[in-house]
């Protein structure tokens, strides 16, 4: 299937100005899907194929970097502000869904990595506006494994107010952070599909089993991956890559009926021997 690739730039309420981009198919769109990309990371680029693969099934993928991130105007990878992040993707995302072609197709977040929390709070500002989220490897809490040792996290917010821009991997447990009371975190209710690779040592995949247990979600699906890593979508050799793919498509394919009955049991995919 023929694809056309666009870019363009908005002005977030800041008067920063943000790159966003989107594959369209040819044909009418099954659905919209909103890609969240990880930190230091861009859509254009390094969610290239995510773009591509999606839209040559059919589906409308659009893109946003985040302020500081790709092409998009800020100080290189510096987050002063998670909220801002979530509100500048939430108004472009509904500014797409708002045009006249895409009002009544269905509308789906993707988050890898960071992008995971990202659409969890994005969905979080508008619960009922979504019909669902793909969340590859999520960042909604830092692996100990690359989290810094607890000194260092110190002496950085010492010196925060200090030297503000300095490039720090983030160190806060997004989910945890957002979600003050555990029992709010039940509130993600929206139908979603967590991928891990059980040998992720960036984010932690006993951190999206605890998601998918907790979510009160009637529609949530689980897919753990042996013997990979955390680029699932990239990182991966060709074969366990188009596997990520075909599990992703599968699932949006199921959902992208504006007459899907979104009430599925949730369920836990079965794991398999990944190919090396």
């Amino acid at each position: 299937m023929a694809l056309e690739y666009q870019e363009g730039y908005i002005r977030n309420s800041r008067g920063v100005q943000l790159f966003t981009c989107r594959w369209l198919p040819f044909s009418s769109p099954k659905a919209l899907v909103f890609l969240c990309h990880g930190y230091g990371m861009e859509c254009s680029d390094f969610m290239k194929d995510v773009g591509i693969k999606l839209s040559t099934h059919g589906y409308a993928v659009f893109g946003i970097d985040y302020e500081g991130h790709g092409r998009s105007m800020g100080a290189r990878c510096y987050i002063k502000s998670f909220d801002n992040i979530v509100k500048d993707c939430s108004l472009f995302f509904k500014s797409v869904c708002a045009q006249e072609e895409y009002r009544e197709k269905r509308r789906f977040l993707y988050g890898e990595s960071m992008g995971g929390a990202v659409a969890l709070l994005t969905h979080k500002m508008d619960p009922s506006f979504w019909h669902g989220a793909i969340l590859v490897a999520p960042m909604c809490k830092i692996s100990e494994k690359v989290k810094p040792h607890p000194m260092v996290i110190s002496l950085l917010t010492k010196v925060e107010d200090v030297i503000p821009k300095w490039k720090i991997v983030p160190s806060k447990d997004i989910i945890d952070s957002a979600f003050k009371d555990p029992a709010k975190r039940e509130e993600i209710t929206l139908p979603f599909f967590v991928l891990h690779g059980e040998e992720d040592t960036v984010t932690d995949p006993e951190v999206s089993k605890a998601l998918y247990k907790q979510a009160s979600s009637k529609d949530k699906t689980i897919k753990l991956y042996p013997g990979m890593w955390h680029g699932l979508t990239s990182g991966e050799p060709d074969d366990n890559v188009e596997l990520v793919f075909s599990d992703i498509i599968s699932w949006l394919d199921k959902r992208s009926s504006n007459e899907t009955d979104a009430t599925s049991q949730s369920q836990v995919i079965p794991q398999f021997h990944s190919a090396m």
